[in-house]
């Protein structure tokens, strides 16, 4: 597949630097993208490595809840920050909220895809450990 024509199959929200599935690399792209969006400190837990839908799942969920965090920074920011900025400044905390929230919820996108591709080729890993 690399080199060739794009997988079909895969969506706008496929991530640029995950192989396709299926492709001999597939997992392994998927593994170094998926570490890349959580916590370093995930890349010690070798289980995480061996079992990429295991991090895909840590992954989609520590993505959601920052999506989480960041709408409910959104919806409090004005009033909690009314007096310690000046206007200008306040709607540019709340500018950044709304760019990093469509970031991550992009990201969330692409995690999700990621996520389902290694779900359905879980059944075909099958007890290999």
């Amino acid at each position: 597949m690399l080199g060739g024509m794009p997988d079909q199959s895969l969506t706008s929200d496929w991530p640029a630097s995950v192989h396709p599935p299926g492709s001999d690399s597939f997992e392994q792209t998927a593994l170094e993208w998926l570490f890349d969006h959580v916590p370093a400190d995930y890349r010690l837990h070798g289980v995480l490595r061996r079992h990429p839908v295991a991090l895909s799942r840590l992954a989609r969920q520590y993505v959601s809840a920052t999506l989480d965090a960041a709408r409910e920074g959104y919806r409090t920011a004005r009033v909690d920050l009314r007096d310690q900025l000046p206007p200008h400044a306040l709607d540019q905390v709340m500018n950044a909220y709304l760019a990093e929230g469509q970031r991550t919820a992009g990201v969330l996108r692409a995690i999700e895809a990621v996520d389902g591709a290694l779900r359905a080729a879980a059944p075909e890993r099958g007890g290999d450990e």
